[in-house]
């Protein structure tokens, strides 16, 4: 990799770290943070590491008005020896680029990306939890900064990365959460903007979670925005079925999210010989399988949560209690497979671990 310059700023007034058993998804910060600029002139430039602070921008700034924004997610993992692993990294500042030509937001060096990312995380790495579950989650994101109201791409951004040392993404931790699956609002479709990570798509689909949640569900399950009938994705997680015996996922459609997760599954999955196949299923089909008794596992996977075995769908005022609301025996597997190659603890046949 190229030798990037990168100028460090240290801060001189370090944050208190927060006590393991106080660590909420995103709530606390470490002392400094990654920037980047863009202007038309220029193109990307001044790579700096500094101190975590508030930013200034323009009231005019076209990310307030049209959400020209884009950003990603993934984690540093400490092991019990002190060594510092990435989880495929790339692949989320590969994705960066692909969610960055949808909303018209110039590419990123991806290899400068990493190698700031890496000069970030030695900086900070105090910061990074060794206790057993817990990461240092990463956030990589790029804002439009013109001060135009004019509808079109803004001509001047940041890139930023500000990393949050974390527990689990749910209360519930490794056990089996409960899904509301959403008869009335839509996601995305094909050809919009479903499958890159950008803050419109979330914002969206926070009435559902909002509703979800009053029902006492952790999460929403979409169906597909043309038919309405069509299994597509979780809020924050692809899904997968075990029916049969055989591991269904939706397939890519152009609405999902090409989740890192996901495709890390899916290798492993085939690594171990399971049948496996990605297609279209339907809530009819997944309601069948159910009440047959075939459908024998489900979970959501996601670079926040991992993975999350499903205990409960809600779907047309009836609860599909799965397992009796327990962890399947695969959905176990793979969690504790790949969150070892995530942490060290188990052999990476597939080369995913990055040491920092």
């Amino acid at each position: 990799m190229k030798d990037y310059e990168i100028k460090t700023i240290l801060s001189t007034n370090r944050k208190e770290k927060p006590a393991t058993n106080q660590l909420e998804f995103g709530k606390h910060y470490t002392d400094h943070m990654f920037m980047l600029d863009y202007t038309e002139e220029k193109g990307w430039f001044n790579p700096r590491i500094i101190p975590y602070a508030p930013i200034e921008l323009d009231p005019a700034a076209k990310v307030f008005h049209y959400g020209q924004t884009v950003f990603e997610g993934l984690k540093a993992y400490r092991t019990s020896d002190g060594r510092i692993f990435l989880f495929r990294p790339e692949q989320n500042f590969k994705r960066l680029n692909e969610s960055n030509a949808r909303l018209c937001i110039p590419p990123i060096d991806e290899d400068l990306a990493l190698a700031a990312l890496k000069k970030l995380l030695t900086v900070d790495q105090e910061w990074i939890p060794q206790a057993k579950g817990m990461s240092l989650y990463i956030r990589p994101f790029i804002i439009s900064t013109e001060p135009n109201l004019g509808l079109s791409p803004s001509k001047s951004y940041h890139f930023m990365i500000i990393l949050s040392p974390v527990g689990s993404y749910y209360e519930e931790g490794i056990n089996p959460v409960k899904i509301a699956v959403e008869e009335q609002y839509i996601r995305a479709v094909a050809g919009g903007t479903g499958e890159a990570k950008t803050g419109g798509n979330y914002a969206s689909s926070l009435i559902a979670q909002e509703k979800a949640e009053k029902m006492g569900y952790s999460q929403v399950l979409w169906l597909d925005g043309k038919e309405h009938k069509y299994i597509e994705e979780v809020g924050s997680m692809n899904i997968f079925f075990k029916i049969n015996g055989e591991v269904i996922t939706p397939a890519l459609n152009g609405s999902i999210l090409k989740g890192i997760t996901r495709d890390s599954i899916i290798q492993l999955l085939k690594h171990w010989n399971v049948p496996l196949v990605e297609r279209k299923i339907s809530i009819d089909e997944m309601y069948e399988a159910f009440k047959d008794g075939s459908l024998e596992e489900a979970f959501g996977t996601g670079t926040a949560a991992v993975i999350s075995p499903i205990g409960e769908f809600s779907w047309k005022n009836e609860k599909l209690v799965l397992n009796e609301g327990k962890i399947g025996k695969l959905t176990k597997a793979l969690y504790e497979t790949l969150t070892g190659i995530q942490t060290g603890l188990e052999p990476d046949p597939f080369g995913w671990r990055i040491q920092v």
